[in-house]
Protein backbone atom coordinates (compact mmCIF):
# COMPACT_ATOMS: atom_id res chain seq x y z
CA UNK A 1 0.00 0.00 0.00
CA UNK A 2 1.49 3.43 -1.31
CA UNK A 3 1.66 5.95 1.51
CA UNK A 4 0.10 9.02 0.77
CA UNK A 5 0.20 11.61 3.02
CA UNK A 6 -2.61 13.71 2.97
CA UNK A 7 -2.48 16.78 5.65
CA UNK A 8 -4.42 17.08 8.42
CA UNK A 9 -6.91 19.47 10.19
CA UNK A 10 -3.98 20.64 12.71
CA UNK A 11 -1.63 21.11 9.59
CA UNK A 12 -4.28 23.29 8.09
CA UNK A 13 -4.84 25.59 10.66
CA UNK A 14 -1.31 25.75 11.34
CA UNK A 15 -0.64 26.92 7.87
CA UNK A 16 -3.52 29.08 7.51
CA UNK A 17 -2.13 30.96 11.19
CA UNK A 18 1.01 31.34 9.50
CA UNK A 19 -0.42 32.93 6.14
CA UNK A 20 -2.41 35.54 8.75
CA UNK A 21 0.43 36.74 10.75
CA UNK A 22 2.13 37.07 7.87
CA UNK A 23 -0.14 39.34 6.26
CA UNK A 24 -0.57 41.57 9.04
CA UNK A 25 3.17 41.55 9.84
CA UNK A 26 3.57 42.92 6.46
CA UNK A 27 0.58 45.54 6.66
CA UNK A 28 2.33 46.90 10.16
CA UNK A 29 5.43 47.59 8.31
CA UNK A 30 4.65 49.39 5.36
CA UNK A 31 2.81 51.61 7.49
CA UNK A 32 5.66 52.16 9.74
CA UNK A 33 8.41 51.97 7.04
CA UNK A 34 6.54 52.94 3.92
CA UNK A 35 4.10 55.44 4.31
CA UNK A 36 4.27 58.97 4.59
CA UNK A 37 4.49 59.77 8.53
CA UNK A 38 1.69 62.63 10.17
CA UNK A 39 3.82 65.02 12.68
CA UNK A 40 2.32 66.32 15.59
CA UNK A 41 1.65 69.43 15.72
CA UNK A 42 4.19 71.98 16.96
CA UNK A 43 4.88 72.50 20.57
CA UNK A 44 4.79 76.15 21.83
CA UNK A 45 7.97 77.35 23.07
CA UNK A 46 6.58 80.32 24.96
CA UNK A 47 5.38 83.97 24.51
CA UNK A 48 7.38 85.54 21.34
CA UNK A 49 8.16 88.75 20.51
CA UNK A 50 5.77 90.28 18.32
CA UNK A 51 2.82 87.93 19.77
CA UNK A 52 -0.59 90.48 20.58
CA UNK A 53 -2.04 90.32 23.37
CA UNK A 54 -5.04 92.15 22.47
CA UNK A 55 -7.63 89.23 21.92
CA UNK A 56 -6.06 87.42 25.16
CA UNK A 57 -6.27 90.24 27.72
CA UNK A 58 -8.85 92.31 25.83
CA UNK A 59 -9.86 94.11 29.29
CA UNK A 60 -6.05 95.79 29.44
CA UNK A 61 -5.89 99.22 28.04
CA UNK A 62 -2.78 99.21 26.28
CA UNK A 63 -3.02 102.69 24.88
CA UNK A 64 -3.41 104.35 28.01
CA UNK A 65 -0.68 102.35 29.58
CA UNK A 66 1.66 103.29 26.77
CA UNK A 67 4.14 100.74 28.12
CA UNK A 68 3.49 97.62 30.19
CA UNK A 69 5.20 95.01 32.03
CA UNK A 70 3.65 91.54 32.64
CA UNK A 71 4.62 89.50 35.68
CA UNK A 72 2.76 86.05 34.66
CA UNK A 73 3.31 84.51 37.80
CA UNK A 74 1.08 81.95 40.13
CA UNK A 75 1.19 81.33 43.87
CA UNK A 76 2.06 77.78 44.11
CA UNK A 77 5.05 78.70 41.66
CA UNK A 78 7.87 78.71 43.88
CA UNK A 79 10.16 80.45 41.65
CA UNK A 80 7.97 83.38 41.87
CA UNK A 81 8.44 83.59 45.28
CA UNK A 82 12.04 83.41 45.12
CA UNK A 83 11.51 86.24 42.21
CA UNK A 84 9.34 88.27 44.94
CA UNK A 85 12.67 90.38 45.95
CA UNK A 86 12.87 91.37 42.19
CA UNK A 87 9.85 92.20 41.86
CA UNK A 88 9.21 94.63 44.46
CA UNK A 89 12.48 96.22 42.87
CA UNK A 90 10.70 96.37 39.51
CA UNK A 91 8.18 98.43 41.17
CA UNK A 92 10.27 100.59 42.93
CA UNK A 93 12.45 101.26 40.18
CA UNK A 94 10.93 101.18 36.75
CA UNK A 95 9.96 104.44 34.92
CA UNK A 96 7.08 106.49 35.45
CA UNK A 97 5.53 105.24 32.57
CA UNK A 98 5.33 101.80 32.66
CA UNK A 99 2.59 99.84 34.25
CA UNK A 100 3.02 96.48 36.24
CA UNK A 101 0.12 94.16 35.20
CA UNK A 102 0.24 90.59 36.92
CA UNK A 103 -1.74 88.07 34.84
CA UNK A 104 -2.26 85.11 37.32
CA UNK A 105 -4.28 81.59 36.81
CA UNK A 106 -5.98 81.87 40.58
CA UNK A 107 -8.41 84.38 41.39
CA UNK A 108 -8.06 87.78 41.38
CA UNK A 109 -8.11 87.77 45.27
CA UNK A 110 -6.61 85.04 45.75
CA UNK A 111 -3.85 86.30 43.42
CA UNK A 112 -4.26 90.15 45.37
CA UNK A 113 -3.57 88.29 49.01
CA UNK A 114 -0.48 86.60 47.80
CA UNK A 115 1.35 89.55 46.14
CA UNK A 116 0.91 91.43 49.09
CA UNK A 117 2.16 88.87 51.13
CA UNK A 118 5.15 89.10 49.32
CA UNK A 119 5.70 92.74 49.50
CA UNK A 120 4.94 93.08 45.42
CA UNK A 121 2.68 96.10 44.35
CA UNK A 122 1.52 96.16 41.39
CA UNK A 123 -1.14 98.29 38.81
CA UNK A 124 -3.10 95.69 37.95
CA UNK A 125 -4.08 91.89 38.74
CA UNK A 126 -5.73 90.05 35.74
CA UNK A 127 -6.83 86.18 36.50
CA UNK A 128 -5.98 84.23 33.35
CA UNK A 129 -4.96 80.92 32.09
CA UNK A 130 -1.35 81.82 31.25
CA UNK A 131 -1.23 79.55 27.87
CA UNK A 132 -3.71 82.11 26.33
CA UNK A 133 -0.96 84.29 26.41
CA UNK A 134 1.21 81.96 25.27
CA UNK A 135 3.37 81.31 28.93
CA UNK A 136 4.67 77.82 29.53
CA UNK A 137 6.52 78.35 33.31
CA UNK A 138 6.34 80.78 35.00
CA UNK A 139 7.64 83.44 36.11
CA UNK A 140 7.68 84.99 32.66
CA UNK A 141 7.86 88.64 32.34
CA UNK A 142 6.35 90.49 29.28
CA UNK A 143 6.94 94.24 28.25
CA UNK A 144 4.27 94.98 26.09
CA UNK A 145 4.18 98.37 23.80
CA UNK A 146 0.96 101.19 23.55
CA UNK A 147 -0.37 98.29 20.62
CA UNK A 148 -0.72 95.36 23.38
CA UNK A 149 1.95 93.91 21.06
CA UNK A 150 5.14 91.87 23.20
CA UNK A 151 8.64 93.47 22.44
CA UNK A 152 10.45 91.50 25.22
CA UNK A 153 9.89 88.39 26.99
CA UNK A 154 11.86 86.54 29.92
CA UNK A 155 11.30 83.52 31.15
CA UNK A 156 12.07 81.63 34.58
CA UNK A 157 13.99 83.03 37.37
CA UNK A 158 16.71 85.46 36.49
CA UNK A 159 20.20 85.81 37.78
CA UNK A 160 21.01 88.81 38.91
CA UNK A 161 23.27 90.09 36.07
CA UNK A 162 19.37 89.23 34.12
CA UNK A 163 17.48 91.21 36.22
CA UNK A 164 19.45 94.41 35.91
CA UNK A 165 19.08 93.65 31.36
CA UNK A 166 15.51 94.16 32.66
CA UNK A 167 15.99 97.35 34.06
CA UNK A 168 18.30 98.71 31.71
CA UNK A 169 15.53 97.26 29.13
CA UNK A 170 12.73 99.48 31.02
CA UNK A 171 15.01 102.16 31.54
CA UNK A 172 15.85 102.76 27.68
CA UNK A 173 12.35 102.09 26.58
CA UNK A 174 11.08 104.77 28.92
CA UNK A 175 12.18 108.00 26.64
CA UNK A 176 10.16 105.95 23.62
Amino acid sequence: MEATSRPNKLENLANLATILVSLVLSVVLIKVFLLPQSRPAAIPTGPGVGMSLKQSLPDVDWAKNKRTLVLAISTQCHFCTESAPFFQRLQKERPEDFKLVAVMPQAADESRKYLEGEGVHVDDVKQATLSTIGVTGTPTLLLVDNTGTVANVWQGKLQPDQEGGVLAVLKKNATQ
